[in-house]
Formats: structure tokens, C-alpha cells, sequence
């Protein structure tokens, strides 16, 4: 995966990838959760190591992010965290150190939030202390800021900040960082040191550019090789998470002749989640695309949307289907208009704006200046439609010149705004068919918005829904279309919209009615399965009403092929959940602390759960607290072990290797996760009950069996002790786990340890 990354950025002319993100899954909520990997920091390290090498295999620099504890979205440049070094080193830090040490990534982002009252940039225990120092991981390399998210000038020099993100820097201009050295607060030597960073980063980067052959990269990077790729990593990603009846897959010859009701979102592409991770594919294949490819000649499909999905209503577009915009040109689409302050004429015009909306992202041309879209709607029904808007300054929308709404300060959360997830009033009005009416829309510059990187920066948007749209039955249609079929698959998820960088999940219940929906159909058809794209736990009231459910998470362009190869068993599913499936969101070990509390007008939250994130909480309470535990995984065949056998590595004595024999007993091709944890044969309460110390995946065809070897590290199941600064393991016993997941252990096997300590 990492190398293939390379090759398209290779192929976009990009020297460095801004991933891979290894913030830790501490609650389901977490709105950027889907850009990582796991609750678990010993898989994210190991994981996002494999991407790393392969990126820069190929002379690309990955930059992993974000450094330390970005968890969560609200607040997120000023929110301050109290964390405490064990559960840092254990759990936050952990996939940084092993990706560090394993990969050697050449760059690292900071995080914006605050750690223990320091923000992150400015943060010299964390870069300079733990990252850089010579006791601790002794990385070299550029170490530069998320987005906006440089917060001082000397403080984070003098800590270790390189490079300020993005250019031209809107804190490290030249005159104040002159004046910071004359005032001394910044020596010469600091400034050499960190643009010798700088510099040593872009020569290498320079260096390996040349030492490629370029021209392998010529034309498109859709190179079907990567499709394959996407459609295979996809699918095998995928968790089937229950299978009652063996209901899948759904193969040609069992189905054939039957009708097939796909609804919810089986026409659209559930590809990726929201913000600076939603990019452009070059195609995207919707789940009706793919089934359509893989039974179509076989099966009838119907169709029911179910639920409404959108987040904000949508904008008016110069071509839409609720009716036709002119601007003042009378051509097609809106008439976009700034103006200086305290101007009656404007400095700047543009015809053909296609939408009602303006995002001042990538462009510095509404800075300090107002912004006007007007437009000439024509709706296409007569009705009482509706009608939203938002700006990140103060801002008005009329029609024809009657004021229908008004924002008198800035948006109250201007990172949501930004990635067009902040709340917005729905307003009824009524229009007549065919007849025009002059929408015009004005935003001022936002100030002391809280976001240097918005500040002054005018935008906009305005949503619109026709009402017979907005107001349709959708659920009682997907009814019909169900009771109609012999098998009803329900599509659930979050769309962009709805899973965001920029704001966290509103709930752990899907949005929009979609639990209602599942429930609503699986009551007209007994054989309803649900597909559900997420990339986070969801509540499942629905569970025991369907047969089946795959979780497919965000896979990509490839999404509905990929789906259809997992439904239909082209690929037997063998992915495994990185994260708890709890039954109830007051169950998450972050309840309570997440996103925390305001204290004298600052957002802060206690990580009062300390090192028991995840699995490492839920093992110790009532296991129906959960739907799925960590790791948890079906396939379409079945697996048997032999005893396996542990023996101690003869050179290094605080390694262990694990043989472990597998046999697939089944009737198809298919691959099992080995898991192996680690803890203390006797439960300690300050201690986690055990941890994951090392994974394999082994694919084996019908009745082929395999020794498979892992080798486990006691260092992967020290604990850090703050008192003594270092990593321990007591002596005594332990026991070995093969699990087929956290909760279900197929066997234990005692080890006898003696005591070890390991510098930071």
C-alpha cells in the first residue's frame, strides 16, 4: 500500500505524503477516527511502520501525524488535555516510537491541541526531550506543524519546530522572528538548527527525485494495477460480523431467478470520510455498480433510497435539479462580488460561480474583504421550501431584498464550517413555480475568530431543498421495496457529511433514522443484511432482527466492487476489527472524558481511563457490555490449531518465538489473523489483563496446513514506570494467549519471565 502511494504521488510530481495519522481510537466519537488505525497501540505502530517503509522505499517522505494525543475534533487548536506519562508512553506514544524506530519517517506533523498546558508545537518534552533526545528515541528529522497550528514563535523554535505549515507563515514572519533574536529569546545557533532541518529534508528529498527514473511515472496514475490493489485490500478488509443461517455469500447459483431489494446507500460510493482526507478519486464504484456487475444476469435488483442522509442541506448548483440560477450577466450560475471595507463598489467581480457557496480555503482573494453571491433562482415546484445558511463572519441572506436570515457574529465553530459539518437553521419560505426570485447572499470577514488560519477570510454557504424532497417518506418506500424481495441488503454509514475532520460524531447512532430504517425492513423481510461504511464503531440495536452484517468500512474507489466480492464470495472476507464494537456509548472507557469540560472559557479533558483504552478496559468488565470485541473477525471457512509451542530465543533472552500450526478445515480459500497477547498469569489492577504482542496473517487454501512463527518481544508488554523512568516487566508468570480475538482465547499457555527494565 505504502509503495503504491508513492507511485501516484511520484506521479502528481509530491515529494512527501502527509500521513500516516496514528492517533489512538479512544472513543467511538472521534471524528478523524477513520484516518487511523486501531484503539490499539501496538497495531497502529506496526501498521503505519509497513506504510512508512513503503513510501519512502520509493523517495517519498511520509510525515506522521499528529504528535501527540489528537483524539478528538472539538476544540481541537485550543483544547488541553491532561494525560499522564504512563498512559503517553503506553498508548499515545507508542505507534510514534515504533513507527520512529522500525521506519525511520522522515518528517513529523505536531498536533494542535494542548498536552499537560503546552501546546504540542511548542512542546520541548515531547520533541526535544522524547523524540529528538539522545536517552530517549534519538530521531533526526524535519518536525513541522499541522495546518495553522504554529502557536508561538520563540517557544516553538526553541522546541524543536521546524518548518511552520502552510507558507507564507502567518506567525514566523521575518521582522518578528529578527526581533525575537535581538531580544534573545531566540539564539542563531536554534535558527541554524532548524532550518538545517529544513534544508537537509529537501536535499534528500531533491537527491532521491534524481536518482528516479521519472518517466515510469509519466501519464495517468489510474494504472490498473492500483485498482486491483484498492479492490483487493478492500474487500479483505472487510469485517463479516455475523452470518446467521450462512446467508452469505450470496453465490449465483443460490440466488439465481430471486429479486435482491438493495436500499439506503447502495447507489452512492462510500469511498472515504470528510476534510483534508476526502480526496479526488478518479472514478468511484457505488455497491448497485458492482452487484449489478457480479449478479445482474442473474438476479432482479430494486432500489429504495430509505433516508435522508444530508448533513446541511445541499447548495444550489448552476445546474440543479430544484430549478436554474442566473447571475447578474444572465448567463448560468451565480455572480460572485467582493469589496473592500467601507466600499459601495466592488474590486473584484466573477460571473458563473457555480454554487451558492464559497470556501476561502486555497486562495487569498476574499482576505479582508466582503463577499457577496447574488443569483436570479427559478425554482421548479410550487411549495413551501427550505432554506440554510452559515458564514464564518457575520452575514445575511435576502430575497428580493426581504432579509430572511442573519448572522450577526462569527460561526460558532468555524472548524466545522470548514469542512461543512458546523449546524445550520433550516428556514421554510415559500416559492411559486417558474417565477424568479433574487437570492443574494453578503459575508464580512471573520475577527478573533479563534483560527488564524480563517481569520479575515470571508466564505459562505447556502443550502436549499425543495419540501417535497426535503419532507418525503422514505422509510415506508424502502418498506415496500423490501417486503417485495426475497433477500433486503440495507447500506448504512456515514458519508462525508457525517464523519469529518473538523467536528466529532454527534452520536454513536447512525444519522438520520438509518437504525430505524434497518429495523423497520428487517421486520417485512426476514433476510435483510446490513453493509455499513463507517470508519468507527456504531451502536447496533438492530443486531439481533438481520442475519447478516459486514462492516466495510471506507474502502476506497473500489468500495462497490469490493463489497459485491465480499457479498457475493469472490473474496472470502478476513479482515479483523481494530477497535470494540461496545453496545451503548456510556460503556467507551472515555465516557465522561470525552470531549471534556470548559474551565474559564477553555475547552479541557482529564484522560482520566488512563492506559485502559480499548479492549484493555473492556477486559475488565461485563463482556455483554459489548457487540463485538477487538479483533473479532468471521470467514466463509473455517480454521483449526494445533498446541502451540513457545521457546525462548537463545541469543536474545527477553524474546520469545511462538510456532503456531493452522489448518484450514473448510471448503474455500481463506486467510486467519494469528493474535497473540501477553499479561500476567495473576490479574494486577494497575495493569491492563493483557496486550496484543504480536499478529500474522496466514492464507491457506481447503485442507492446507502451516507453521506459522511469531516472535514476541517482552519490551511489547512492558508497562512504563514513572517513578523508576523506564519500561518494566516483573518477574513471574505469564500468560500467552492465542486468541481469535481480545475476548475469546483458543488457548493460554504459561511462561515464566524474569524481571527486565528498558531505557525510554
Amino acid at each position: 500500500m505504502g509503495e503504491a502511494l508513492a507511485a501516484e504521488a511520484r506521479n502528481k510530481g509530491a515529494h512527501c505524503m502527509l500521513g500516516p495519522t496514528v492517533c489512538i481510537h479512544r472513543h467511538p466519537l472521534g471524528g478523524r477516527n477513520f484516518e487511523s488505525f486501531s484503539e490499539d497501540p501496538y497495531l497502529t505502530g506496526k501498521l503505519s511502520s509497513q506504510v512508512i517503509q513503503g513510501l519512502q522505499s520509493m523517495g517519498i517522505s511520509a510525515t506522521i501525524k499528529h504528535f501527540v494525543a489528537n483524539e478528538q475534533e472539538t476544540q481541537r487548536t485550543t483544547v488541553d488535555e491532561t494525560i499522564s506519562e504512563r498512559a503517553l508512553r503506553e498508548i499515545y506514544l507508542r505507534p510514534f516510537e515504533i513507527a520512529v524506530k522500525e521506519a525511520n519517517s522522515w518528517a513529523i506533523m505536531t498536533a494542535y491541541n494542548l498536552v499537560n498546558g503546552t501546546h504540542c508545537d511548542s512542546h520541548s518534552w515531547l520533541l526535544q526531550d522524547v523524540l529528538r533526545g539522545k536517552d530517549n528515541w534519538a530521531w533526526s528529522g524535519l518536525i513541522m506543524s499541522d495546518w495553522g497550528g504554529t502557536n508561538s514563535i520563540s517557544n516553538a523554535l526553541n522546541a524543536g519546530l521546524d518548518l511552520e505549515m502552510p507558507g507564507p507563515p502567518r506567525i514566523r514572519k521575518l521582522d518578528k522572528v529578527l526581533d525575537a533574536v535581538k531580544q534573545g529569546t531566540i539564539s542563531e545557533i536554534t535558527i541554524d538548527d532548524r532550518a538545517g532541518e529544513v534544508l537537509r529534508w529537501v536535499l534528500k528529498l531533491k537527491k532521491l527525485e534524481e536518482a528516479v527514473d521519472l518517466g515510469a511515472f509519466a501519464g495517468s496514475g489510474d494504472k490498473p494495477e492500483h485498482r486491483a490493489l484498492i479492490r483487493d485490500a478492500g474487500a479483505k478488509g472487510m469485517v463479516l460480523l455475523k452470518n446467521e443461517s450462512n446467508i452469505l455469500p450470496l453465490q449465483k447459483r443460490s440466488v439465481q431467478g430471486k429479486r435482491i431489494a438493495l436500499i439506503g446507500f447502495a447507489k452512492d460510493a462510500m469511498a472515504h470520510g470528510g476534510g483534508s482526507a476526502s480526496v479526488n478519486a478518479y472514478y468511484k464504484v457505488t455497491p448497485w455498480e458492482g452487484m449489478q456487475a457480479a449478479l445482474g444476469d442473474s438476479v432482479e435488483f430494486t432500489y429504495a433510497k430509505g433516508a435522508h442522509r444530508e448533513r446541511l442541506l445541499p447548495p444550489i448548483k448552476k445546474e440543479d435539479t430544484c430549478g436554474s440560477v442566473v447571475g447578474l450577466d444572465g448567463q448560468p450560475g451565480f455572480t460572485r462580488l467582493l469589496y473592500e471595507d467601507g466600499q459601495s463598489n466592488p474590486c473584484s467581480s466573477l460571473h458563473g460561480h457555480p454554487t451558492s457557496a464559497y470556501s476561502p480555503l486555497g486562495s487569498n482573494e476574499t482576505f479582508w474583504k466582503s463577499l457577496v453571491i447574488v443569483g436570479d433562482f427559478t425554482p421548479v415546484e410550487t411549495g413551501t421550501h427550505y432554506i440554510s445558511c452559515s458564514g464564518l463572519g457575520p452575514t445575511t441572506l435576502a430575497v428580493n431584498d426581504g432579509v430572511v436570515f442573519e448572522q450577526k457574529g462569527n460561526c460558532d465553530d468555524p472548524m466545522g464550517s470548514l469542512f461543512l459539518a458546523a449546524p445550520e437553521e433550516e428556514i421554510k419560505y415559500d416559492f411559486v413555480a417558474g417565477k424568479t426570485y433574487r437570492i443574494s447572499i453578503r459575508s464580512n470577514p471573520p475577527v478573533n475568530i479563534g483560527l488564524e488560519i480563517l481569520e479575515g477570510r470571508s466564505g459562505v454557504r447556502v443550502g436549499f431543498s425543495l419540501g417535497s424532497v426535503h419532507d418525503a417518506d422514505l422509510q415506508n418506500e424502502a418498506v415496500r421495496v423490501a417486503q417485495d424481495a426475497d433477500i433486503a441488503i440495507v447500506f448504512t454509514g456515514h458519508d462525508p457529511q457525517w464523519e469529518t475532520e473538523g467536528r466529532d460524531q454527534d452520536s454513536f447512532n447512525l444519522p438520520r433514522n438509518q437504525n430505524e430504517l434497518v429495523s423497520a425492513v428487517a421486520a417485512t423481510n426476514k433476510n435483510t443484511i446490513v453493509v455499513n461504511s463507517t470508519g468507527v464503531a456504531i451502536s447496533m440495536p438492530w443486531l439481533d432482527q438481520v442475519k447478516g452484517v459486514v462492516q466495510a468500512w471506507f474502502s476506497g474507489q473500489e468500495c462497490g466492487n469490493a463489497i459485491a466480492d465480499v457479498l457475493t464470495g469472490a473474496t472470502n472476507p478476513e479482515g479483523r476489527l481494530p477497535v470494540t464494537f461496545p453496545k451503548h456509548i456510556e460503556d467507551s472507557p472515555a465516557h465522561g472524558n470525552f470531549p471534556g469540560g470548559y474551565v474559564n472559557g477553555q475547552l479541557k479533558v482529564n484522560y482520566a481511563e488512563g492506559v485502559f483504552v480499548g479492549y484493555r478496559h473492556f477486559d475488565r468488565v461485563d463482556p455483554e457490555k459489548i457487540n463485538f470485541p477487538f479483533g473479532f473477525g468471521l470467514s466463509y471457512t473455517d480454521f483449526e490449531y494445533s498446541p502451540m509451542k513457545i521457546s525462548q530465543d537463545a541469543v536474545i533472552p527477553d524474546s520469545y518465538t511462538v510456532d503456531v500450526h493452522v489448518s484450514n478445515t473448510g471448503h474455500v480459500f481463506g486467510g486467519t489473523l494469528i493474535q497473540i497477547y501477553v499479561g500476567t498469569s495473576t490479574a494486577r489492577p494497575e495493569h491492563p489483563v493483557k496486550t496484543l504482542a504480536a499478529f500474522a496473517k496466514t492464507r491457506l487454501n481447503p485442507k492446507e496446513a502451516q507453521t506459522v512463527q511469531l516472535r514476541v518481544n517482552a519490551r511489547d508488554f512492558a508497562y512504563f514506570d514513572e517513578e523508576k523512568s523506564k519500561w518494566v516487566v516483573d518477574e513471574g508468570e505469564y500468560s500467552f494467549t492465542l486468541g481469535s480475538s481480545s475476548a475469546v482465547a483458543i488457548q493460554v499457555q504459561s511462561v515464566y519471565i524474569k524481571a527486565v527494565t528498558y531505557a525510554p
